[in-house]
């Protein structure tokens, strides 16, 4: 059945193919995120072909020599339960070597990736809605837009991610459509966070503060000229009881969930300090 199905790495047109795909299913996907995402890792999105003809695609990015990032799994409806996807997800994962893989599973999917050997690590709740009211940055922090990548930024997102990814960052901070700006108190940078544009109003992630008042000073100055009409989301870990009541506290409501999942050692991450994860596709 599959001896004539081809996969290989996709290319640039056709990672824009695979985000409309993820749009297709109530994803919500940035209008940027493509471009984004083929900056961290070219090689990392792959497609099973029957005819020249996409069918499913997958993505396992990675990050430096022990962290990769598994996202994008979908198949094409008429060829789902055939073996298409299995044979891509396979091939896909050898991309991965030895490294830890993560993932958020949708719910529906969590128990095959159990049989995968992935193994849950915690809930992750999408919060959306429309903000309630305007926020003001405290006056104990000074706020400063983001374009690069700097030190600071690298020693915060150490603390919850476990690698660096400096080229993702120099696409995320730039792209067209997204805003991106850090909070500084006594001179140090206590958050960092980016609201960007997406096919339905906007996700914020990161979200990345070392207290709830930091967040909340990151969240004002990425809301400032947001239109207070239009929906925003925000991905947030459950063991965050901060980052929960925060987004419940801007009126935004639970409208999807996933589950973190790894396949190798899980890595060890300040949970405290993530209020909003930068996305369910890379981590």
């Amino acid at each position: 059945m599959l001896e004539n199905y081809e996969i290989r790495p996709l290319t640039r047109d056709e990672i824009d193919t695979a985000v409309a795909w993820a749009a297709g299913e109530g994803w919500n996907p940035g209008l940027q995120d493509a471009g984004c995402f083929a900056a961290q890792d070219p090689q990392g999105f792959w497609g099973g072909f029957l005819a020249g003809e996409m069918i499913a695609c997958i993505s396992v990015v990675t990050y430096g020599d022990a962290f990769a990032f598994l996202g994008f799994y979908i198949v094409a409806p008429e060829y789902r339960g055939q073996g298409y996807g299995r044979a891509l997800w396979t091939k896909a994962l050898e991309h991965a070597g030895n490294r830890t893989v993560g993932l958020d599973g949708v719910v529906d999917q969590q128990e095959n990736y159990r049989r995968s050997g992935f193994a849950f690590a915690w809930r992750n709740i999408r919060f959306g809605g429309v903000p309630r009211g305007r926020l003001k940055v405290s006056d104990a922090y000074t706020l400063t837009w983001l374009d690069t990548p700097s030190a600071e930024v690298t020693a915060l997102d150490a603390r919850v991610f476990p690698a660096r990814r400096p080229e993702f960052w120099k696409a995320w901070f730039t792209a067209p459509g997204h805003v991106s700006i850090a909070v500084h108190s006594d001179g140090e940078m206590q958050g960092f966070g980016t609201l960007r544009r997406c096919r339905s109003g906007a996700k914020i992630g990161p979200l990345v503060a070392t207290s709830r008042a930091a967040a909340l000073s990151v969240l004002a100055g990425l809301l400032k000229d947001w239109p207070e009409d239009e929906e925003v989301f925000l991905d947030v870990p459950e063991p965050n009881s901060s980052a929960m009541a925060l987004a419940r506290d801007l009126g935004l409501e639970p409208v999807f969930e996933t589950a973190r999942m790894y396949r190798g050692k899980a890595p060890e991450v300040a949970q405290d300090m993530i209020y909003g994860v930068t996305s369910f596709e890379l981590g």
